[in-house]
C-alpha cells in the first residue's frame, strides 16, 4: 500500500529539494560526487525495496532499463562527442557578434544538445568578451538561449523531451513547436542586442581598444565529431521501436540495439580525436558522472510518485493546458525539469481522454506541448 500513497513522493521530493538547495548552503560538501552518491543511495535504496517488496519490481525494471540507461548514454554521447569539438578564438565583441554567437549556440542546441552546444561556444564567447567591463548579462542570456530555450525542436535537445521521446513522441514531433521556438528566440536575440549595445555604449575607450587590437581568429579543431553527431541523430531517429518493432519488447536482444549503437559512436569519437583537443577543452568525466550519480537516483525514486500521479491524477484539479505549462514551468525553474516534464506527464495519463483529441505519446498533444513548453522554457 505504500507505494500507492502520497508518503511514498517524499523520497523524489526531499532529492530534487536538495539538488536544487545544496549548492546553495553547502556548495563545497555538495561539490564532491560521492556525497551526491551518498544523497542518492539514502533516498534511492530504501525506495527500491518498497517496490521489490510491494510487488513493483517491473516498474522499477523499467525505469532504470527503459528510460535511465537510454537517457544517460545519449547524454553520455552528446557530451563525449561535443567535447571533441573545440572553437577558439577571439573577435571583437561587438553587441551584433555577441547576438549572433547566441544566436548559433540557440539554433545549434536542437541538434547537439544544449549541453552540447553549451560546451562549444562558452570558451570563445568568454575569450571575446574577456576585454569587456560588462558582461555578466551575455553569461545569462547565454544561459536561457543556449543552454535551454533552444533546444526544443528535438529530443535531442533537452533532457525532459528525450523521456517523452521515450514515452512514444516521434522524432518529429517536436518540431511541431516550432513557432513557439521561434517567438521566444526572437524575443530573447532582441532583447539582449538592446541591452548590449546600452553596456556597449557605457564600455570605456580603452576597454573597447584593447577588444580592437588583441583579436584572434577563430578556428575549429575536431571536425569529424560533426560527423559523429550526425550519427547519433540518426541513431535516435531511426533504432526505436516505430522503425524496428522488436524494440519493444524490454526481453528482445535487440532492445538495447540503439545504445549499442550510440555506445560505438562514443567509442569512435574517443580513439579518433585527438587529446589535445580535449585538453584544450578542459574535458573531464566529473559533469557527466555527477548527472549519473543523480540521476540514478531521480529515476529509482521517481517511480513510487509516477504511480501514485497516475493514479490520483483527476483528484489533483489539472486539465487545462496553461495549468501544465505552468505547474512544469513553476516546478523547472527551480527543480529538475526532466523528471518534472515526466511528472506532470504522468499526471496528463491519467486523466480521462475526450473522444476526438489528437493524441501523442498517450495523452492529448496540446497537454503534451504545454508540458515540454513548460520544462524547456521554465528551466532556463
Amino acid at each position: 500500500q505504500l507505494v500507492h500513497s502520497a508518503w511514498s513522493m517524499i523520497p523524489f521530493g526531499l532529492l530534487l529539494l536538495v539538488i536544487a538547495v545544496a549548492p546553495l548552503i553547502v556548495n563545497e560538501w555538495w561539490d564532491s560526487n560521492k556525497h551526491k552518491l551518498a544523497v542518492a543511495i539514502l533516498l534511492a535504496v530504501p525506495t527500491a525495496v518498497c517496490l521489490i517488496m510491494g510487488g513493483m519490481a517491473h516498474e522499477l525494471e523499467h525505469q532504470l532499463l527503459g528510460d535511465y540507461l537510454p537517457f544517460i548514454v545519449l547524454l553520455l554521447s552528446l557530451y563525449v562527442i561535443t567535447g571533441g569539438i573545440h572553437l577558439a578564438g577571439d573577435i571583437q565583441a561587438k553587441p551584433w557578434v555577441n547576438t549572433l554567437f547566441l544566436a548559433i549556440g540557440w539554433a545549434l542546441a536542437s541538434f547537439m544538445g544544449t549541453t552540447g552546444a553549451a560546451m562549444l561556444l562558452i570558451r570563445p564567447l568568454l575569450a571575446t568578451n574577456k576585454q569587456r567591463e560588462h558582461k555578466v548579462h551575455t553569461v545569462l542570456f547565454f544561459i536561457a538561449l543556449v543552454a535551454n530555450c533552444g533546444g526544443l525542436l528535438t529530443p535531442l535537445g533537452d533532457p525532459p523531451l528525450f523521456l517523452l521521446y521515450l514515452r512514444g513522441a516521434s522524432f518529429a514531433w517536436f518540431s511541431s513547436m516550432f513557432p513557439q521556438w521561434l517567438t521566444v528566440g526572437v524575443l530573447l536575440l532582441g532583447l539582449y542586442m538592446v541591452i548590449d549595445r546600452y553596456y556597449y555604449a557605457k564600455e570605456p575607450a580603452e576597454a573597447k581598444l584593447r577588444d580592437k587590437t588583441e583579436q584572434e581568429p577563430l578556428r575549429v579543431q575536431g571536425m569529424r565529431n560533426f560527423l559523429y553527431l550526425g550519427m547519433v541523430i540518426a541513431a535516435v531517429l531511426f533504432l526505436n521501436k516505430n522503425y524496428i518493432p522488436a524494440m519493444e519488447n524490454m526481453h528482445s536482444p535487440i532492445y538495447f540495439l540503439r545504445e549499442i549503437a550510440l555506445a560505438a559512436i562514443i567509442l569512435l569519437s574517443w580513439f579518433t580525436t585527438r587529446r589535445q583537443i580535449r585538453t584544450d577543452n578542459h574535458f573531464t568525466w566529473e559533469p557527466i558522472s555527477e548527472v549519473a550519480i543523480l540521476f540514478v537516483g531521480i529515476f529509482i525514486t521517481m517511480t513510487p510518485a509516477m504511480l501514485y500521479l497516475r493514479a490520483n491524477a483527476e483528484q489533483l484539479g489539472l486539465t487545462e493546458p496553461w495549468q501544465f505549462f505552468y505547474s512544469t514551468g513553476a516546478l523547472s525553474s527551480f527543480l529538475d525539469n526532466a523528471p518534472t516534464a515526466v511528472a506532470f506527464y504522468e499526471v496528463a495519463m491519467g486523466l480521462p481522454t475526450p473522444e476526438g483529441v489528437d493524441l501523442v505519446a498517450g495523452i492529448p498533444a496540446i497537454l503534451l506541448q504545454a508540458i515540454s513548453l513548460g520544462a524547456v522554457f521554465f528551466g532556463a
